[in-house]
């Protein structure tokens, strides 16, 4: 009786796991397909994007671990000035992450547009950009930006675009240059989470907040 018993539980235990693994997956790929959706405001054609008075240009560290040079941070840096040169944005609003006085993305991305010949009156530093929903956020709040286009890589492109529609923000996004596959694998793993903990975010914790501010 009790090598049946716990037959039965092991069974059970099995059974939960199986369900769970397929209830992750499940919401990996919804979030990720929806998030996936605001590719379609994604341009990466300089001449099919509207113009835009601000730009946002999303944060990313300029050196990797291994020393050498990010290219998220150099694709982003040559799209921006594009954009600035060609008159498809006038200003940049330059936010990410300043967490000490040795690690200062908006300083070091305001830096090299400098190089790239954008002029430092029409650099907006946001140095509370920790997270893209932040960057997103105070780009509208602190700068007034009612819209203005995204500049980072396509997939970044979307959620913050997905950010951006969630609180009544008008963005488009131009896609800088994706970098090579081996550069990619660590966002293999982060990019379906960011997706999930961003749909999350915008459409069941926001709506718990508005159901307890109410009072309902």
């Amino acid at each position: 009786m009790k090598y049946i018993w716990k037959k039965t539980w092991a069974r059970r235990m099995i059974y939960c796991l199986v369900c769970m693994t397929v209830l992750f997956a499940g919401a990996f790929i919804y979030t990720y397909a929806q998030v996936g959706k605001c590719a379609e405001k994604v341009y990466k054609n300089m001449d099919e994007l509207p113009d835009n008075e601000y730009g946002l240009l999303l944060g990313t560290s300029k050196i990797t671990r291994g020393g050498e040079i990010n290219l998220y941070f150099q694709y982003r840096i040559q799209a921006a000035a594009e954009l600035y040169h060609a008159g498809k944005v006038r200003k940049i609003i330059v936010s990410g992450d300043n967490r000490s006085e040795d690690y200062n993305e908006p300083e070091d991305m305001r830096q090299a547009l400098l190089r790239a010949g954008v002029r430092d009156e029409d650099l907006l530093l946001d140095s509370a950009g920790f997270r893209t929903r932040d960057s997103v956020i105070r780009a509208k709040n602190v700068f007034d930006a009612e819209r203005y286009t995204v500049i980072s890589q396509k997939f970044h492109c979307e959620r913050a675009i997905f950010f951006a529609r969630a609180h009544h923000i008008e963005a488009v996004g131009y896609e800088a240059e994706e970098v090579p596959a081996r550069f990619r694998f660590k966002r293999f793993f982060r990019e379906p989470l960011s997706r999930l903990f961003a749909y999350a975010d915008t459409k069941i914790l926001s709506f718990l907040y508005r159901k307890f501010d109410s009072g309902d």
